[in-house]
């Protein structure tokens, strides 16, 4: 068994992808065991024909082709079926090691058994500190906001754009790495297939919290994040992360909170003109059948 496997997506990013990789093999510490496993999520033929052409051959670097795009946690998934370690780290292929991560954090959870996840401190293209972890999008954000409830509730809502210097628990992490104790992964399920794009690490940080396993900023650890550079923007890729976390309140919190939050979302919407493309999914509701994972397609 490994100490860690390294788990990264591709999807039409192939550059993004051998860079990534090689920030693993160049941070990390040459006494610790890992493997590093790559799923294509059916990139177009030319991006997954570069993958493979540069792709590092090493015995511990994996490279497997899902014939259809299953999206962030069903790649993952994917992923995992190939991984036998103590700890296991999903990472975007946009997220480049700045340090020694795999092994500062590996030393961390050998300390703190009742943390189930951990991040890094992430920081853009320009060096410059970005958020690694958010509160949970329930009922107390919408109405009283975050500046608010991170002044007057510190020790539940801790600062976003501090830059901290020691550990700090929070509800969930950053999805771009996530560290798992891969026990209290596969005691979770894992990632919920069904989500398409955004928001697993709100759920999954969610379930695991459900058995008392902490989430936790691990600062000393440190990424280079080109923020969406993995799935870029439009108005589709919107439409499924407000679907998503629609999906989410409605799978784990009560049915009044979710009607409550479809109603402040159609209130407000109404009076944001660049917002009503998104009221149809408000009103639908958590309806997966309206997922860009119905719209994908076999291809070999």
């Amino acid at each position: 068994m490994k100490d860690i496997s390294v788990i990264i997506i591709n999807y039409n990013t192939a550059k993004y992808t051998i860079d990534c990789i090689q920030s693993v093999i160049v941070n990390t510490r040459v006494n610790l065991s890992y493997n590093i496993i790559v799923i294509d999520n059916n990139s177009e033929v030319e991006d997954y024909n570069y993958l493979k052409s540069n792709f590092p051959k090493k015995e511990n670097i994996q490279l497997h082709r899902s014939i259809i795009n299953t999206g962030f946690g069903g790649g993952n998934m994917l992923g995992a079926q190939f991984s036998s370690s103590k700890y296991t780290l999903f990472l975007n292929n946009d997220a480049m090691l700045k340090n020694d991560c795999l092994g500062l954090l590996f030393d961390y959870m050998e300390d703190n058994n009742s943390v189930g996840v951990s991040t890094a401190q992430n920081y853009n293209e320009y060096d410059e500190h970005v958020i690694s972890f958010d509160h949970n999008k329930g009922i107390r954000k919408l109405i009283l906001g975050r500046s608010f409830l991170e002044k007057y509730f510190p020790k539940t809502h801790p600062k976003r754009k501090k830059t901290y210097t020691a550990p700090v628990d929070v509800d969930f992490v950053n999805g771009a790495f996530m560290f798992f104790r891969s026990s209290a992964f596969a005691s979770v399920g894992g990632f919920d297939t069904n989500i398409f794009l955004y928001f697993e690490e709100m759920d999954i940080c969610h379930r695991l919290k459900q058995l008392n396993f902490k989430s936790v900023l691990v600062p000393s650890s440190k990424i280079t994040h080109y923020q969406g550079a993995s799935t870029g923007t439009s108005k589709a890729i919107s439409k499924e992360g407000f679907l998503s976390y629609i999906y989410i309140i409605n799978k784990n919190y009560s049915f009044s909170k979710y009607l409550f939050i479809k109603l402040y979302y159609c209130l407000t919407f109404l009076i944001k003109p660049k917002k009503w493309f998104l009221l149809p999914v408000i009103l639908k509701g958590a309806s997966i059948t309206k997922s860009l994972k119905q719209k994908q397609k076999i291809k070999f």
